[in-house]
């Protein structure tokens, strides 16, 4: 699958989760060390906001703190849906040979677009399993998303960027949460 339709169909399967959020589980704890349900998805919008400067060119010192901070406002959802959908477009209209400026250097469009769909389809199931929701990743994603990773993943950990590999189960989706430091078996705490 080439690298912008992992991302759109990653991003559409996230904002399904996003859209599926209760309005009472927005304070809810979810597997990323001290991230709430709105934490989560305020990071996850300021990286699709992050998108469209970047795949245009811009470095990170020219969009500067711009993304930083609350992203949310009143409305959550119709927040996630516009940065989403504005970085959906940017992708589909860039250059596939194209490159961006990241904090390490400038990278392939298509490596950033990885990175971004890995962190869409992971934590799509982090929102689900904090809410309640549908926890199945579809197959295809998980298998994209696991083959571009088994390379990487050491050099994630190294940088602190996941945890410790969890249990793996020999189930593709277990395995790929594992992989990237989720215990499957995650729940939340009712409370």
């Amino acid at each position: 699958m080439d690298p912008a339709t992992l991302h759109r169909r990653t991003v559409e399967s996230w904002e399904l989760r996003v859209e599926a959020v209760p309005t009472d589980r927005w304070e809810s704890p979810t597997p990323c060390s001290g991230w709430d349900v709105r934490t989560l998805v305020n990071h996850v919008t300021g990286e699709e906001l992050w998108t469209v400067p970047l795949v245009q060119g811009s470095t990170m010192e020219e969009v500067g703190d711009r993304f930083e901070g609350d992203l949310l406002g009143d409305d959550p959802v119709v927040a996630s849906r516009r940065a989403a959908a504005a970085a959906t477009q940017v992708v589909d209209r860039a250059a596939p040979e194209g490159s961006v400026h990241l904090s390490y250097g400038d990278e392939r469009l298509g490596e950033y677009l990885q990175q971004l769909a890995a962190d869409h389809l992971v934590h799509g199931w982090d929102l689900a399993v904090a809410t309640g929701g549908d926890t199945r990743l579809d197959p295809e994603l998980v298998a994209e998303v696991a083959a571009w990773f088994a390379d990487k993943e050491e050099l994630y950990r190294s940088a602190g960027a996941i945890g410790p590999h969890a249990e793996a189960s020999g189930d593709p989706q277990t395995d790929l949460l594992a992989a990237f430091g989720r215990d499957a078996r995650w729940a939340a705490v009712p409370g």
